[in-house]
C-alpha cells in the first residue's frame, strides 16, 4: 500500500486500486482498473472530477465506499440503519487508515451523530489480482441499532462496461448466464431462499461491446455467501454505474446492541484486460490459493461412483457389493453410499435426523460394506443431510421444537422435511455427535453434505434467523473438519443450490447439478466455469436415459462431458450394455491420464455459435492443452468453421491429436481427420498456425464431442 496526502494506492501485477480517504472526508474509489505505474493520485482526482449537472445539486455528490443514506446519492444505499426510526442518515468520515499488508488497507470511518463505526477492509490478492472487500459495522451508542442493508462495498463500474451478465436458472438447470439489455435504472437479483439458490447465483460480469472470451476489458463480482443475498447494478441518470452485493436481511434480522458488531460476507471482484476467460482464471486462482484449504492438492481427486441413480432407496446388501465390484473394475477410486442407509429411510418421507444405520438393511452396521469397498482399493464416502428432519422421525417426535419456524404461521413442508434450527447449541451439538461418531468408527474419507429445500420461515426465538442459520452451518462444518482434518466434503444442495466461495472455504467440491443429462451439463458447467475451476465441479456419467430429462444420449458424449470436471459415475453398472461399459472404462482411463492437466491447467472458453460448446485447459508452461469441441445440436451452416486454439506458445510446434472418441469419424469422408491423421499419430502443427490460421473442424452429427490434445514437441 502506498499513501499520498489522503490517498491510498494498492497495486498488484496487472491491477491498481486508488482510494481517496483523507481523514475527516468521505472515502471513495478514484480508480480501479489496469495497473498504473506512476500516475499521481492528485492528478487522477482532477482528471475525473465532474462538473455541476444542470438541474442537480450545486456540487456533485460523490459516491462513497458504502453509499450510506447520509451521502444523499441517488440509487440504493449500500448501508442503511436506524434507531427506532431515528439516526437514519448515517454519513461516514475517515478516522484512520491501516495497512495490514502491502496489498491491503482497512479504512476506518465513523459517524459521531449516529454513533456508528464502519471498517471497510480491502485486499488485492497478489497472485490472482482478485480484490476482496468486507465491511464491519460497530455500534458505539447506548441504544440498539437496526440494520436494514449493508453491502460488502459499493464499487464504481466503468460506463464503458455496457454489457452486463447475471445468472439465472432453476433446479437441474443452474448457472444460466443471461445478458441484460442496456438499461438506465437498476438490475437487481435478490435471493430469499436461505441458500445460495439455483436461480440467483451471486455473480455478475460486465464487459464492453468488444469484449470476448480471449480479449477485451471486463469486470466480475461474486459474493462468497451461502444465504440470502442481494446483487445489483445501478445506472444513474448522470451516467455513473455502481455495483454492490451483500446479505439480504429479513425484517428486524440484524440489530446491534451497544458494543456489538456485524461483518458482511466477502465480496470478490476482479478486472481483466484480456477477456472473460482470463477473468475466470483469476477467480479460479484466487479460490484455490486464497479461499480453499490446499490440503486437497496433496493427491489426485479420485473418480467417484455414487449409488443414488443405481438404487435410490432400495438398498440391498448383494447389489451394493456387486456395484462396488463393478465400479472398482471400471476404474472408480471412491465409492459413495447415497441417501437411504439410515433410520427408517425407506423413502423420502421418513428418517431424516436419525443418523444411525438402518438395522433392517444393515444389521451389522456399515462396517461390512466399508470393508469390502476399501479392500477393493477404493475410498468410502457417505451421504448426509444434517440440516433437515422428517416429521416422521424419532428426532422430530422427541424434539418438535428443534425446527426453524415463525410463531403463528403454519410450517411449509418441502420434500416432506423441515429445517433444523442450527442456531440452537443443543441442535448443533446433536448433529456433531452423530456425524462424529460415525466418522470416528469407520474409515470414511468423504461425505456428501446435502441440503434439499429452501427455507421459507427461517425463524428462531421469534426473530428472522437466516443470517444466523447460515453462520451456524459454517460453524458446524468447521467443527467437523477440525475433528477430522483429512475428511473431504462435497457441498450439494439439490445440485448446485449451495455453490459459492463461502461454502468452498470449508468444503472441497460442489455438486454442480442434479441433472446428469450431458447436453444440459455442457451449458451448466460452462456457466459455472466463470467462477469455479473444473476440479471443484462434480461431473458424473449418468444412465443412457437421463432420469430427470428423459433424454437418451450416447455414452461417448456422456463421458466427454464428465471428463472435464471432478469425474464420477452415477448409474446402474449392473444393467449397462457391455459395449457402453468398455467405452466408460476407456473414458475413465483417459481422464486419469490427463487429470493432472484438467485439475491444474488454465481454463479457457471459446466464442462459438450457440450449437457448439468449446472449453479447454492449458498447462501453465504452455507445454500441452486439452480441448473439448462439442456439437450440441444441428445448425444452419453446411460445414462448421475452424478451431482457433488460444494460449499456445506461437514459437513452438504441437503434436495435435484427437484423443476422444476413438475412432473419431466425420459425417462425410474424407475430412481433416484423415488428411492430417489426427486420430492416429496426429500432426505436428505450428503454434502460430493453430492460433491464427485455425484448424478446420470436421462435419459432426449432433450430440458429438471431440477432444483434442496438443503437446509441444
Amino acid at each position: 500500500m502506498s499513501e499520498h496526502s489522503g490517498f491510498v494506492t494498492l497495486n498488484v501485477e496487472r491491477t491498481s486500486l486508488v482510494l481517496s480517504c483523507a481523514i475527516g472526508a468521505s472515502p471513495r474509489v478514484l480508480y480501479w482498473g489496469p495497473r498504473l505505474a506512476s500516475t499521481d493520485p492528485d492528478l487522477i482526482a482532477l482528471m475525473t472530477d465532474r462538473q455541476h449537472a444542470p438541474g442537480g445539486p450545486d456540487q456533485e455528490i460523490k459516491s462513497s465506499l458504502l453509499n450510506e443514506t447520509g451521502v444523499g446519492l441517488g440509487g440504493f444505499a449500500g448501508f442503511s440503519a436506524h434507531r427506532q426510526g431515528r439516526d437514519w442518515a448515517t454519513l461516514f468520515k475517515v478516522t484512520e487508515v491501516r495497512s495490514p499488508s502491502p496489498q491491503s488497507a482497512d479504512i476506518v470511518c465513523e459517524d459521531q451523530v449516529t454513533q456508528v463505526r464502519a471498517i471497510v477492509s480491502i485486499a488485492l490478492d497478489p497472485d490472482s489480482g482478485v480484490m476482496t472487500c468486507q465491511t464491519q459495522i460497530e455500534n458505539f451508542a447506548d441504544t440498539d441499532l437496526s440494520i436494514d442493508a449493508c453491502a460488502a462495498m459499493v464499487l464504481p463500474l466503468d460506463p464503458l462496461m455496457s454489457r452486463v451478465f447475471g445468472f439465472t436458472g432453476r433446479w437441474s438447470e443452474e448457472f444460466q448466464l443471461e445478458e441484460i439489455p442496456p438499461f438506465q435504472g437498476s438490475y437487481v437479483r435478490e435471493n430469499k431462499k436461505g441458500r445460495t439458490s439455483h436461480d440467483s447465483f451471486p455473480g455478475l460480469i460486465a464487459g464492453t461491446p468488444e469484449t470476448c472470451e480471449q480479449a477485451g476489458a471486463c469486470f466480475a463480482f461474486h459474493l462468497g455467501w451461502s444465504g440470502n443475498h442481494r446483487a445489483r447494478v445501478d445506472r444513474l441518470s448522470d451516467g455513473r454505474a455502481l455495483v454492490q452485493m451483500g446479505e439480504l436481511f429479513l425484517p428486524g434480522e440484524v440489530s446491534l446492541a451497544a458494543g456489538e458488531s456485524y461483518q458482511t460476507p466477502p465480496l470478490n471482484a476482479a478486472f481483466s484486460d484480456a477477456g472473460y476467460s482470463a477473468l475466470s482464471r483469476q477467480f479460479h486462482r484466487h479460490l484455490k490459493g486464497a479461499v480453499m484449504d490446499d490440503r486437497i492438492r496433496r493427491k489426485p481427486r479420485p473418480v467417484h461412483y455414487n449409488t443414488w441413480e443405481a438404487v435410490y432407496f432400495d438398498h440391498d446388501h448383494d447389489k451394493l457389493f456387486a456395484l462396488a465390484d463393478k465400479a472398482a473394475d471400471i476404474g472408480a477410486e471412491r465409492f459413495i453410499l447415497d441417501d437411504g442407509w439410515f433410520g427408517s429411510r425407506r423413502n423420502d418421507k421418513a428418517g431424516l435426523g436419525d443418523w444411525w444405520p438402518c438395522e433392517d438393511v444393515y444389521p451389522d452396521g456399515l462396517g461390512p460394506l466399508i470393508e469390502h469397498v476399501t479392500k477393493l482399493g477404493m475410498e468410502f464416502g457417505l451421504w448426509f443431510e444434517p440440516e433437515m428432519v422428517n416429521p416422521d422421525s424419532e428426532l422430530y417426535r422427541a424434539h418438535p421444537d428443534w425446527v426453524l419456524q415463525a410463531p403463528g404461521v403454519e410450517q411449509i413442508s418441502s420434500r416432506h422435511q423441515y429445517v433444523l434450527d442450527l442456531t440452537r447449541d443443543d441442535v448443533s451439538a446433536y448433529l456433531f455427535e452423530r456425524l462424529h461418531k460415525l466418522l470416528s468408527a469407520h474409515p470414511i474419507s468423504y461425505i456428501k453434505w446435502d441440503m434439499n429445500r429452501d427455507i421459507h420461515h427461517p425463524g428462531s426465538d421469534g426473530r428472522a434467523a437466516t443470517s444466523r442459520q447460515t453462520r451456524a452451518v459454517y460453524a458446524l462444518i468447521d467443527r467437523l473438519r477440525a475433528a477430522h482434518p483429512e475428511l473431504e466434503i462435497e457441498s450439494c444442495s439439490s445440485g448446485g443450490g449451495r455453490a459459492d466461495y463461502g461454502i468452498l472455504k470449508r468444503t472441497d467440491r460442489i455438486w454442480t447439478s442434479d441433472s446428469n443429462d450431458a447436453l444440459d451439463r455442457q451449458r451448466i458447467q460452462r456457466g459455472a466455469s466463470h467462477f469455479f475451476p473444473l476440479e471443484v465441479m462434480g461431473a458424473h456419467v449418468g444412465p443412457q436415459r437421463c432420469h430427470i430429462t428423459g433424454r437418451r444420449l450416447n455414452m461417448r458424449l456422456r463421458v466427454a462431458t464428465a471428463l472435464f470436471g471432478h469425474m464420477g459415475m452415477e448409474l446402474d453398472l449392473l444393467n449397462e450394455e457391455a459395449a457402453d461399459l468398455d467405452i466408460l472404462k476407456a473414458g475413465i482411463a483417459l481422464h486419469k491420464q490427463y487429470r493432472p492437466l484438467i485439475h491444474s491447467g488454465d481454463l479457457f472458453r471459446l466464442d462459438t455459435p450457440d450449437h457448439v460448446n468449446a472449453v479447454g485447459v492449458m498447462a501453465e508452461d504452455q507445454s500441452q492443452a486439452l480441448l473439448s469441441w462439442c456439437n450440441l445440436t444441428g445448425h444452419r451452416e453446411t460445414l462448421p468453421g475452424r478451431l482457433y486454439v488460444p494460449g499456445l506458445d506461437v514459437s513452438r510446434s504441437y503434436r495435435t491429436r484427437i484423443v476422444w472418441p476413438q475412432p473419431a469419424r466425420s459425417v462425410s469422408q474424407p475430412s481433416v481427420l484423415d488428411a492430417l491423421n489426427l486420430t492416429e499419430q496426429g500432426a505436428v502443427l505450428p503454434g502460430e498456425a493453430l492460433a491464427h490460421v485455425g484448424l478446420q473442424v470436421p462435419l459432426l452429427h449432433p450430440e458429438t464431442c471431440l477432444i483434442y490434445h496438443f503437446e509441444a514437441v
